[in-house]
């Protein structure tokens, strides 16, 4: 099976990469458009701004190889925000696959932002991708925008509201959370979106 990490500049590639071959798969490192073509499973990892994320899509030629991927994608993190539609984050205009607005989470008294910890993961409906998913296993979460929770929603967490820790639509998957943190649990996930 061959699996690939766009690389689109995001800092969390190399524990990405590293969660992947603790499960027996070695990532290529890519932002070659005939190496992404050909992949049997595509992740976009980041960490960042929404802004400089798509920017550094689009220098690459990458915008509209993305949109045109029939094999299973993987965001992750800002990954998962640039398969939505608008982030509030910078006014950026996003890849449009997942029919979503990112936005900031509200600044309320108690409540730090950027979100970041372990919380619970509440599955909304079945997936695939949530197969051995218990009611109190965690995940752990570093962020400032979120995903509200919509059709698309797998899963959800809570941070003064609901919000959508899982997404989903067609063959384009996303995780808000840092799987390659979230020890077990970010595994199986891992693992579930590589059996897709």
């Amino acid at each position: 099976m061959a699996v690939v990490l766009v690389d689109a500049g995001g800092t969390n590639i190399g524990s990405v990469r590293y969660a992947l071959q603790r499960l027996g798969v070695d990532a290529a490192l890519t932002a070659d458009p005939a190496r992404i073509r050909a992949a049997d499973k595509v992740i976009l990892p980041g960490v960042g701004a929404a802004g400089p994320g798509m920017a550094r899509l689009r220098e690459l030629g990458l915008v509209e190889l993305m949109r045109g991927l029939t094999r299973p994608v993987l965001g992750v993190c800002l990954g998962m925000q640039l398969l939505c539609t608008h982030s509030q984050e910078g006014d950026t205009t996003c890849l449009g696959l997942i029919p979503a607005s990112v936005g900031r989470f509200a600044e309320a008294p108690g409540l730090r932002v950027p979100h970041m910890g372990w919380n619970r993961l509440v599955a909304k409906r079945p997936h695939p991708l949530l197969a051995g998913l218990g009611g109190d296993d965690q995940a752990y979460f570093v962020h400032s925008y979120a995903v509200p929770v919509g059709e698309y929603t797998l899963a959800t967490a809570d941070y003064a509201g609901e919000f959508s820790a899982v997404i989903a639509r067609d063959n384009f998957h996303g995780m808000q959370f840092h799987p390659e943190r979230s020890a077990a649990v970010g595994a199986r996930l891992l693992k579930n979106f590589l059996s897709l």
